[in-house]
């Protein structure tokens, strides 16, 4: 028995010893990046140094040997580098993230990508999604907001609808369609986006959030100086209704 017990702390010592380190990801995301992917990121996304230009098929296949990590998404997503903030929403164990780390997260998301889908999936899978994306759609800092309507967005994409309140989801896009016109660029673009997600992935709403937008029309924003369009939102549902998809929920917010 006393063997078995020192197998298994030599085993779990092994398993330590193996770890991979945020240094020696960042040194091999050093290695993967690519000028031209950096050059683009950093013109057309918001992005600034430090960043090394990997591309997401790149930080994917980290992600699959890597699968879950809290401590090391925490460590890559404070390191500042972009391509390890990114690679940190792959692979963060979002059950473990704390209020304080997806805060911690939220303050620091400072390009588009950061905002809409790192932040918002890792908050989305998390147990703490619904209570921080209402505290940070109330915020006055414009990517702080964004995080929060694309974590609603996500929330209703990957929910069941039993576990969401209807109601609720219905007064957000009523308070989308009073207050969109005067809301800042991006968070336009997310609210917009909500819609969609609603109109897509909550059945009971699906006309409700058509004749929502209707009401509020084509959306317009400064997004930067990329190829980023913002849909009409019902025609985007529609066309989803056309394939037979809508309530069809995704798996995950990660991506």
């Amino acid at each position: 028995m006393a063997g078995s017990y020192q197998d298994a702390a030599n085993l779990s010592t092994m398993i330590t010893a193996q770890k991979t380190s945020a240094g020696e990801v960042l040194k091999e995301l050093h290695r993967l990046g690519k000028e031209s992917y950096k050059q683009t990121l950093m013109g057309n996304h918001g992005v600034r140094e430090p960043v090394f230009g990997v591309p997401i098929s790149e930080l994917k296949k980290i992600q699959k040997r890597v699968r879950k990590d809290y401590e090391l998404a925490r460590e890559l997503y404070a390191s500042g580098n972009y391509d390890a903030m990114y690679l940190a929403g792959l692979i963060a164990d979002d059950e473990r993230m704390t209020k304080k780390d997806l805060q911690a997260w939220a303050d620091g998301a400072y390009a588009g990508a950061l905002t809409g889908t790192t932040v918002a999936s890792v908050a989305a899978g998390s147990p703490h999604g619904l209570e921080m994306a209402l505290k940070w759609i109330e915020s006055k800092k414009e990517l702080v907001a964004c995080a929060g309507w694309a974590t609603l967005s996500f929330l209703v994409a990957t929910k069941e609808d039993s576990e969401l309140n209807v109601s609720e989801v219905k007064k957000l896009i009523q308070r989308i369609e009073k207050t969109i016109r005067a809301a800042p660029d991006l968070v336009r673009y997310h609210m917009n986006g909500f819609i969609i997600s609603v109109g897509s992935y909550v059945a009971p709403l699906t006309e409700y959030a058509i004749e929502a937008g209707e009401k509020i029309g084509e959306v317009t924003a400064d997004l930067g100086n990329n190829s980023c369009t913002i849909p009409f939102a019902p025609d985007y549902i529609r066309k989803v209704q056309a394939r037979g998809a809508i309530g069809r929920k995704r798996k995950s917010a990660k991506c």
